[in-house]
Protein backbone atom coordinates (compact mmCIF):
# COMPACT_ATOMS: atom_id res chain seq x y z
CA UNK A 1 0.00 0.00 0.00
CA UNK A 2 1.69 3.08 -0.78
CA UNK A 3 2.41 5.93 1.70
CA UNK A 4 3.34 9.72 1.42
CA UNK A 5 5.38 11.10 4.02
CA UNK A 6 3.45 13.37 6.88
CA UNK A 7 3.09 17.17 6.75
CA UNK A 8 4.88 18.80 9.46
CA UNK A 9 2.11 21.14 11.19
CA UNK A 10 3.94 24.30 10.38
CA UNK A 11 3.25 23.56 6.64
CA UNK A 12 -0.20 21.60 7.12
CA UNK A 13 -2.11 24.69 9.37
CA UNK A 14 -1.10 27.80 6.69
CA UNK A 15 -1.87 25.33 3.75
CA UNK A 16 -5.84 24.67 6.01
CA UNK A 17 -6.33 27.93 6.34
CA UNK A 18 -5.58 28.89 2.99
CA UNK A 19 -8.32 26.21 1.65
CA UNK A 20 -10.59 27.97 4.07
CA UNK A 21 -9.80 30.99 2.72
CA UNK A 22 -10.76 29.78 -0.78
CA UNK A 23 -14.31 28.52 0.25
CA UNK A 24 -16.21 32.26 0.94
CA UNK A 25 -15.01 32.97 -2.90
CA UNK A 26 -16.43 29.46 -4.04
CA UNK A 27 -19.36 30.79 -2.02
CA UNK A 28 -19.80 34.09 -3.55
CA UNK A 29 -19.51 32.95 -7.27
CA UNK A 30 -22.17 29.81 -6.79
CA UNK A 31 -24.30 32.58 -4.96
CA UNK A 32 -24.27 35.16 -7.87
CA UNK A 33 -24.97 31.91 -10.50
CA UNK A 34 -27.84 30.64 -8.52
CA UNK A 35 -29.13 34.80 -8.45
CA UNK A 36 -28.29 34.86 -12.26
CA UNK A 37 -30.01 31.03 -13.17
CA UNK A 38 -32.74 31.77 -10.31
CA UNK A 39 -32.19 28.13 -9.09
CA UNK A 40 -30.01 27.36 -6.05
CA UNK A 41 -30.12 23.62 -7.44
CA UNK A 42 -29.32 24.40 -10.92
CA UNK A 43 -26.03 26.31 -10.01
CA UNK A 44 -25.01 23.61 -7.58
CA UNK A 45 -25.19 20.93 -10.91
CA UNK A 46 -23.01 23.25 -12.69
CA UNK A 47 -20.63 23.78 -9.85
CA UNK A 48 -20.40 19.80 -9.64
CA UNK A 49 -20.84 19.31 -13.03
CA UNK A 50 -17.64 21.94 -13.69
CA UNK A 51 -15.56 20.14 -10.67
CA UNK A 52 -16.27 16.55 -12.29
CA UNK A 53 -15.26 17.71 -15.79
CA UNK A 54 -11.75 19.03 -14.15
CA UNK A 55 -11.01 15.87 -12.11
CA UNK A 56 -11.39 14.01 -15.27
CA UNK A 57 -8.95 15.16 -16.91
CA UNK A 58 -6.52 15.70 -14.27
CA UNK A 59 -7.16 11.70 -13.02
CA UNK A 60 -6.76 10.68 -16.96
CA UNK A 61 -3.72 13.08 -17.25
CA UNK A 62 -1.53 13.07 -13.96
CA UNK A 63 0.05 10.09 -13.90
CA UNK A 64 -0.43 10.02 -10.21
CA UNK A 65 -4.19 9.89 -10.60
CA UNK A 66 -4.28 7.58 -13.20
CA UNK A 67 -2.30 4.90 -10.60
CA UNK A 68 -4.81 5.40 -8.06
CA UNK A 69 -7.42 5.16 -10.10
CA UNK A 70 -6.02 1.76 -10.56
CA UNK A 71 -5.82 0.97 -6.77
CA UNK A 72 -9.95 2.14 -6.33
CA UNK A 73 -11.43 -1.35 -7.02
CA UNK A 74 -8.53 -3.43 -5.56
CA UNK A 75 -9.23 -0.99 -2.29
CA UNK A 76 -12.88 -1.75 -1.86
CA UNK A 77 -12.41 -5.94 -2.77
CA UNK A 78 -9.93 -6.14 -0.20
CA UNK A 79 -12.20 -3.96 2.25
CA UNK A 80 -9.09 -1.63 3.21
CA UNK A 81 -11.86 0.63 4.54
CA UNK A 82 -15.74 0.52 4.67
CA UNK A 83 -17.10 0.52 0.66
CA UNK A 84 -19.72 3.20 2.11
CA UNK A 85 -16.09 5.32 2.56
CA UNK A 86 -16.85 6.05 -1.22
CA UNK A 87 -20.16 7.86 -0.64
CA UNK A 88 -18.40 10.80 1.20
CA UNK A 89 -19.45 13.12 -2.19
CA UNK A 90 -23.26 12.96 -0.26
CA UNK A 91 -21.94 15.45 2.52
CA UNK A 92 -20.26 17.90 -0.20
CA UNK A 93 -23.55 17.79 -1.74
CA UNK A 94 -25.99 17.96 0.51
CA UNK A 95 -23.95 21.01 1.97
CA UNK A 96 -24.57 22.96 -1.49
CA UNK A 97 -28.38 22.09 -1.45
CA UNK A 98 -28.72 23.32 2.29
CA UNK A 99 -27.50 26.71 0.92
CA UNK A 100 -29.39 27.10 -1.34
CA UNK A 101 -32.61 26.08 0.75
CA UNK A 102 -32.04 28.11 4.11
CA UNK A 103 -29.80 31.02 3.39
CA UNK A 104 -32.11 32.91 2.19
CA UNK A 105 -34.61 32.05 5.16
CA UNK A 106 -32.43 32.17 7.98
CA UNK A 107 -29.12 34.64 6.45
CA UNK A 108 -25.63 33.93 5.46
CA UNK A 109 -24.45 34.58 9.27
CA UNK A 110 -26.70 32.31 11.14
CA UNK A 111 -26.18 29.46 8.14
CA UNK A 112 -22.12 30.02 9.08
CA UNK A 113 -22.68 29.62 12.66
CA UNK A 114 -24.76 26.31 12.20
CA UNK A 115 -22.36 25.06 9.71
CA UNK A 116 -19.06 25.65 11.81
CA UNK A 117 -20.85 24.39 15.09
CA UNK A 118 -21.81 20.46 13.53
CA UNK A 119 -18.02 20.41 12.13
CA UNK A 120 -16.21 21.55 15.28
CA UNK A 121 -18.79 19.21 17.12
CA UNK A 122 -18.04 16.23 14.50
CA UNK A 123 -14.31 17.37 14.56
CA UNK A 124 -14.38 15.72 18.18
CA UNK A 125 -16.41 12.76 17.59
CA UNK A 126 -14.45 11.42 13.98
CA UNK A 127 -10.76 11.73 15.81
CA UNK A 128 -12.24 9.75 19.18
CA UNK A 129 -13.62 7.32 16.75
CA UNK A 130 -10.91 6.85 14.58
CA UNK A 131 -12.18 7.35 11.33
CA UNK A 132 -9.47 9.12 9.45
CA UNK A 133 -6.24 8.00 8.37
CA UNK A 134 -4.13 9.00 11.11
CA UNK A 135 -6.36 6.61 13.51
CA UNK A 136 -7.50 7.37 17.20
CA UNK A 137 -6.64 10.34 18.22
CA UNK A 138 -6.94 11.75 21.98
CA UNK A 139 -9.11 14.62 22.35
CA UNK A 140 -7.57 16.56 24.61
CA UNK A 141 -9.07 19.37 26.98
CA UNK A 142 -7.33 21.86 25.14
CA UNK A 143 -8.22 20.70 21.39
CA UNK A 144 -11.83 20.71 22.81
CA UNK A 145 -11.93 24.03 24.24
CA UNK A 146 -10.32 25.29 21.19
CA UNK A 147 -13.46 23.49 19.31
CA UNK A 148 -15.97 25.66 21.21
CA UNK A 149 -13.69 29.08 21.37
CA UNK A 150 -14.08 28.90 17.39
CA UNK A 151 -17.88 28.16 17.55
CA UNK A 152 -18.35 31.29 19.95
CA UNK A 153 -15.58 32.91 17.61
CA UNK A 154 -17.50 32.68 14.57
CA UNK A 155 -20.54 33.55 16.74
CA UNK A 156 -19.44 36.71 17.57
CA UNK A 157 -17.81 37.55 13.96
CA UNK A 158 -21.14 36.96 12.21
CA UNK A 159 -23.05 38.83 15.25
CA UNK A 160 -23.53 42.23 13.22
CA UNK A 161 -25.03 40.03 10.17
CA UNK A 162 -27.89 38.86 12.84
CA UNK A 163 -31.65 39.83 11.90
CA UNK A 164 -32.48 42.16 15.09
CA UNK A 165 -36.32 41.32 15.06
CA UNK A 166 -35.99 37.83 13.67
CA UNK A 167 -38.62 35.48 14.98
CA UNK A 168 -37.21 32.38 16.44
CA UNK A 169 -39.79 30.30 15.07
CA UNK A 170 -38.98 31.10 11.63
CA UNK A 171 -35.02 29.94 11.65
CA UNK A 172 -35.33 27.42 14.70
CA UNK A 173 -36.25 24.15 11.77
CA UNK A 174 -34.26 25.45 8.64
CA UNK A 175 -31.16 26.21 10.75
CA UNK A 176 -31.08 22.39 11.29
CA UNK A 177 -29.86 21.67 7.72
CA UNK A 178 -26.76 23.57 7.62
CA UNK A 179 -26.08 22.22 11.08
CA UNK A 180 -26.42 18.77 9.79
CA UNK A 181 -24.55 19.59 6.55
CA UNK A 182 -21.37 20.93 8.95
CA UNK A 183 -21.65 17.70 11.32
CA UNK A 184 -20.92 15.66 7.99
CA UNK A 185 -18.20 17.61 6.90
CA UNK A 186 -15.59 15.97 9.62
CA UNK A 187 -17.30 12.46 8.23
CA UNK A 188 -16.24 13.47 4.56
CA UNK A 189 -12.85 14.93 5.26
CA UNK A 190 -11.49 11.95 7.18
CA UNK A 191 -13.35 9.35 4.31
CA UNK A 192 -11.27 10.66 1.49
CA UNK A 193 -8.39 11.35 3.39
CA UNK A 194 -8.67 7.43 4.44
CA UNK A 195 -8.99 6.80 0.57
CA UNK A 196 -6.43 8.72 -0.51
CA UNK A 197 -3.99 6.74 1.84
CA UNK A 198 -4.69 3.21 0.09
CA UNK A 199 -4.70 4.87 -3.30
CA UNK A 200 -1.24 6.79 -3.06
CA UNK A 201 -2.51 9.89 -4.29
CA UNK A 202 -5.78 12.45 -2.66
CA UNK A 203 -7.34 12.62 -6.73
CA UNK A 204 -9.01 9.81 -6.95
CA UNK A 205 -10.97 10.27 -3.71
CA UNK A 206 -11.58 13.74 -5.03
CA UNK A 207 -13.09 12.71 -8.37
CA UNK A 208 -15.74 9.93 -6.73
CA UNK A 209 -16.76 12.78 -4.57
CA UNK A 210 -17.49 14.84 -7.24
CA UNK A 211 -19.45 11.76 -9.32
CA UNK A 212 -21.35 10.92 -6.21
CA UNK A 213 -22.07 14.46 -5.52
CA UNK A 214 -23.06 15.07 -9.12
CA UNK A 215 -25.39 12.11 -9.80
CA UNK A 216 -26.98 13.44 -6.24
CA UNK A 217 -27.54 16.87 -7.42
CA UNK A 218 -28.75 15.88 -10.83
CA UNK A 219 -31.68 13.85 -9.28
CA UNK A 220 -32.64 16.84 -7.14
CA UNK A 221 -32.53 19.08 -9.95
CA UNK A 222 -34.72 17.03 -12.39
CA UNK A 223 -37.08 16.68 -9.85
CA UNK A 224 -36.77 20.64 -9.05
CA UNK A 225 -37.65 21.03 -12.98
CA UNK A 226 -40.39 18.87 -12.56
CA UNK A 227 -42.08 21.16 -9.74
CA UNK A 228 -41.22 24.81 -10.89
CA UNK A 229 -39.56 24.51 -14.60
CA UNK A 230 -36.43 25.19 -15.81
CA UNK A 231 -33.75 27.63 -14.98
CA UNK A 232 -32.53 30.43 -16.84
CA UNK A 233 -29.85 30.65 -19.50
CA UNK A 234 -26.45 29.82 -18.58
CA UNK A 235 -24.17 32.98 -18.38
CA UNK A 236 -21.82 33.73 -20.92
CA UNK A 237 -18.79 35.04 -18.18
CA UNK A 238 -16.45 32.77 -17.54
CA UNK A 239 -15.96 33.54 -13.49
CA UNK A 240 -19.21 32.26 -13.15
CA UNK A 241 -18.03 28.75 -13.66
CA UNK A 242 -14.97 28.80 -11.09
CA UNK A 243 -16.73 27.25 -8.26
CA UNK A 244 -16.30 23.69 -8.84
CA UNK A 245 -12.40 24.10 -9.38
CA UNK A 246 -12.42 25.37 -6.07
CA UNK A 247 -14.30 22.52 -4.83
CA UNK A 248 -11.77 20.39 -6.26
CA UNK A 249 -9.11 22.32 -4.73
CA UNK A 250 -10.51 22.25 -1.23
CA UNK A 251 -11.66 18.71 -1.00
CA UNK A 252 -7.99 17.48 -2.39
CA UNK A 253 -6.19 19.29 0.49
CA UNK A 254 -8.50 18.19 2.94
CA UNK A 255 -7.56 14.77 1.85
CA UNK A 256 -3.72 14.97 2.13
CA UNK A 257 -3.86 17.39 4.87
CA UNK A 258 -6.30 15.56 7.77
CA UNK A 259 -3.70 12.35 7.44
CA UNK A 260 -0.93 14.47 9.47
CA UNK A 261 -3.42 16.89 11.25
CA UNK A 262 -6.49 14.92 12.12
CA UNK A 263 -9.86 15.69 11.04
CA UNK A 264 -10.29 18.64 14.23
CA UNK A 265 -7.22 20.51 13.37
CA UNK A 266 -7.82 20.24 9.84
CA UNK A 267 -11.83 21.40 9.95
CA UNK A 268 -10.66 24.46 12.71
CA UNK A 269 -7.78 25.56 10.02
CA UNK A 270 -10.23 25.30 7.54
CA UNK A 271 -12.93 27.43 9.26
CA UNK A 272 -10.18 30.25 10.79
CA UNK A 273 -9.71 30.39 6.74
CA UNK A 274 -13.18 30.43 6.24
CA UNK A 275 -13.93 33.26 8.54
CA UNK A 276 -10.73 35.36 7.46
CA UNK A 277 -11.44 34.83 3.81
CA UNK A 278 -15.04 36.36 4.38
CA UNK A 279 -14.13 39.16 6.06
CA UNK A 280 -10.89 40.19 3.63
CA UNK A 281 -14.15 39.98 0.95
CA UNK A 282 -16.53 42.15 3.02
CA UNK A 283 -13.34 44.81 3.09
CA UNK A 284 -12.40 44.64 -0.25
CA UNK A 285 -14.88 43.30 -2.16
CA UNK A 286 -18.19 44.09 -0.23
CA UNK A 287 -21.82 42.68 -1.12
CA UNK A 288 -24.92 44.90 -0.85
CA UNK A 289 -26.04 44.95 3.20
CA UNK A 290 -22.53 43.94 4.33
CA UNK A 291 -21.87 45.45 7.50
CA UNK A 292 -17.96 45.16 9.22
CA UNK A 293 -17.83 46.04 13.16
CA UNK A 294 -15.41 45.63 15.33
CA UNK A 295 -17.25 42.54 16.99
CA UNK A 296 -16.34 41.06 12.93
CA UNK A 297 -12.89 41.97 13.14
CA UNK A 298 -12.31 40.91 16.73
CA UNK A 299 -14.02 37.64 16.22
CA UNK A 300 -12.29 37.11 13.17
CA UNK A 301 -9.25 36.84 15.59
CA UNK A 302 -10.19 34.93 18.14
CA UNK A 303 -10.88 32.27 15.89
CA UNK A 304 -7.61 32.42 14.81
CA UNK A 305 -6.49 32.02 18.58
CA UNK A 306 -8.45 28.92 18.81
CA UNK A 307 -6.70 27.34 15.95
CA UNK A 308 -3.65 28.31 17.32
CA UNK A 309 -4.77 27.02 20.71
CA UNK A 310 -5.49 23.71 19.48
CA UNK A 311 -2.13 23.30 18.17
CA UNK A 312 -0.39 23.54 21.47
CA UNK A 313 0.93 20.50 23.25
CA UNK A 314 -1.30 19.30 26.53
CA UNK A 315 1.53 18.73 28.86
CA UNK A 316 0.19 15.20 30.09
CA UNK A 317 3.65 14.46 32.13
CA UNK A 318 3.42 16.75 34.38
CA UNK A 319 0.17 15.33 35.61
CA UNK A 320 1.23 11.78 35.39
CA UNK A 321 3.81 13.25 37.92
CA UNK A 322 1.50 14.57 40.24
CA UNK A 323 -0.86 11.22 39.96
CA UNK A 324 2.75 9.07 40.97
CA UNK A 325 3.51 11.79 43.74
CA UNK A 326 -0.13 11.34 45.25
Amino acid sequence: MPHSPKMPLALGLPLALLAGLSMPVQGRINGALGARLDDGVAAAVVSFGTGLVLMVLVCLLVPSGRAGLRRVLPAVRAKKFPWWFLLAGVSGAFLVMSQGITVSLIGIALFTVAVVTGQSISGLLVDRLGFGPAGRKRVSPLRALSAVLTVAAVAWAVSPKFSAGGDAAAWLVPVLLPLAAGFLQSFQQAFNGTQSMHYGSPLPATLVNFIVGTVLLCIAWLAKVALAGPANPLPAEWWYYLGGPIGCAFIAFAAVLVRSLGVLLTGLGMIAGQVLGSLLLDLFLPAPGTVITTATVLGTLLTLAAVVLATLPWPRSSFAMLGRRR
